[in-house]
């Protein structure tokens, strides 16, 4: 009788006892495959959606091909290929939920960041948008006079888009041969005669591809018009009207051996600056026409050195923190005095009381900070009426500020009511009972008990209200637009903050300013940033003393 030998392990089992392969349990874990039927609804949506993707590529790929953006259509191509493997797979489940979420967030809130913070490092803005070369066109063509025997043009103003927006465009007729060409900012380029209707007078009434504007469509883009210049070889052909144009000679020409512009009738030169992306004369006198170039850290330097910006920056930011502070804690305190009032049992028709405290956030704020600005109104508005003052309230600094922040009260008391409302009921009765039972006064109870868990609560709210207040742009510019200004300087007003201030440098009248703009945005997402990471540090050091 032979012994036993050595226990051997039978091989897996697949399904119906037959001998399987093994498996890597591991394996099988990281690797996540859908083995479920697709659904005729399921397919119809992916096909569509796909669709959608590949659409969308290839209306991307072909501004990309002609600007020859190679590295960008490469990125292109790899994240199509990429969702098509993605979505046209079984595996990898979880992917095809987060993908969609990490574009959007890359495309919303990734590129936009790191656009603007790369803006703050260059000059960007009115007169510095463009190339070099396409500063000296605009430097030549600006400076195109109309002489003695230059050729006079029948013109039609047109536009390649909407009328009113579109950009212009001058179709001309040459009067010696009747040849009409269409000219924009890049130059002339001919057009082919059956592309055109031309009236007895040269002027063109319809061009294939073009909107020819009207008397009255022209008339309100004549400013454009008479600013617009399309170049030429030693000149531009501008405007006389808005029925004939002319070819004139520039009197500024670019001389490539100085890397400079000379003026032919006065004989001034300004040379090139690539530092500051301008031509600038030896007196200092800059020409407006500049370009685009890295300016380093000039831009965030400038908010701290530079004396007209310094102080009002300074002065500025005292009152953004200020108002921020002052809004959080004004709101939080009413709309925690009235949720504790609305919170004792005692009160009788409390979900009457709760829905009229709540309807100033029903309403639309943008249209209520319209009303509270009348409402403030020195000669007529309800405020000075109603208690029989008689103060200037946009127009003096702490007048306004204060108007701002009761205002800001007013819109903001209703959402700390809701939320303190929500804490309250989470905090177990019975916590205070017990204080109450040990003898401490209401007061005691509320101070050592309640508010400190309702803190833990509301910490991270009342974080994200100080946030949404710091950049609280509407209910400074709808209720004071920033007022009011002193005398002697009208770009920062007394109840501007950073946003309202940053605004007005990139779109305000004296010009854009997008470089600074955007360095002074790095600041407040600084400064937002390091508040907040302070703020929640600390709130979770006090939930763990409460946990």
């Amino acid at each position: 009788m032979t012994g036993a030998g050595p226990a051997t392990q039978a091989p897996p089992r697949g399904p119906g006892g037959a001998p399987g392969r093994g498996r890597d349990p591991d394996k099988a874990r990281r690797t996540v495959r859908d083995d479920r039927p697709i659904t005729l609804t399921g397919l119809t949506v992916k096909v569509v959606l796909l669709g959608l993707v590949a659409g969308i590529a290839l209306w991307a790929a072909f501004p990309l091909i002609e600007a020859e953006a190679w590295v960008g259509l490469g990125i292109l191509v790899a994240t199509t290929a990429g969702l098509f493997y993605l979505y046209l797979s079984r595996r990898h489940i979880p992917a095809k939920y987060l993908v969609p979420g990490t574009l959007f967030l890359i495309a919303f809130q990734v590129f936009p960041v790191l656009y603007t913070a790369s803006t703050a490092f260059t000059n960007f803005g009115d007169g510095h948008r463009g190339s070099k070369d396409e500063a000296i066109v605009a430097i030549q063509s600006s400076s195109v006079v109309q002489v003695p025997g230059s050729i006079e043009y029948a013109l039609s103003v047109a536009t390649t888009g909407d009328a009113a927006t579109g950009p212009l465009v001058f179709l001309v007729t040459d009067p010696t041969t009747g040849t009409v060409s269409a000219g924009n900012a890049d130059g002339l380029e001919p057009l082919d005669a059956g592309n055109v209707t031309v009236n007895s007078a040269g002027k063109v009434t319809a061009a294939d591809g073009y909107t020819v504007l009207n008397a009255g469509q022209a008339s309100a883009r004549s400013q454009e018009i008479t600013e617009f210049a399309v170049p030429t070889e030693g000149g531009a052909i501008r405007s006389a009207g808005l029925s004939r144009a002319y070819e004139g000679k520039a009197t500024r020409a670019y001389d490539a051996g100085c890397d400079c512009v000379r003026d032919a009738d006065s004989g001034k030169v300004w040379t090139a600056d690539p530092e500051r992306g301008a031509f600038v004369a030896a007196d200092g006198e800059r020409l407006l026409q500049g370009w685009r170039v890295n300016v380093g850290l000039s831009n965030f330097t400038r908010v701290l050195t530079e004396p007209s910006i310094s102080g009002p920056f300074l002065e500025t930011l005292v009152w953004n923190f200020a108002f921020a502070v002052g809004s959080v804690f004004v709101t939080f305190a009413l709309g925690l005095l009235c949720a504790l009032a609305l919170h004792s049992p005692r009160v009788r028709g409390r979900t009457l009381y709760r829905v009229l405290l709540i309807l100033p956030y029903a309403m639309p704020s943008f249209a209520m900070l319209l009303v509270w600005r009348d409402m403030f109104n020195t000669d007529f508005g309800l405020v000075n009426n109603l208690f029989g003052l008689d103060v200037d309230w946009m127009g003096q600094p702490w007048s306004a500020r204060a108007a701002v922040v009761l205002v800001q009260l007013w819109l903001g008391y209703p959402y700390m009511f809701l939320v303190a409302t929500g804490a309250l009921q989470a905090i177990p009765r019975e916590l205070t009972e017990a204080t109450s039972v040990d003898g401490a006064t209401p007061w005691q109870s509320f101070r050592r008990i309640t508010l400190p868990l309702l803190l833990v609560a509301l910490s991270p709210l009342l974080i994200s209200s100080f946030a949404y207040n710091f950049n609280n742009f509407n209910a400074i510019y709808l209720v004071t637009e920033g007022g009011p200004f002193p005398a002697d300087n009208p770009s920062v007003g007394a109840t501007d903050l950073l946003i309202t201030y940053t605004y007005r440098l990139a779109f305000g009248a004296a010009g854009a300013q997008f470089g600074f703009a955007a360095a002074i945005s790095i600041f407040i997402f600084t400064l937002v940033a390091v508040i907040s990471a302070i703020s929640f540090r600390r709130s979770r050091q006090q939930e763990e003393v409460y946990a």
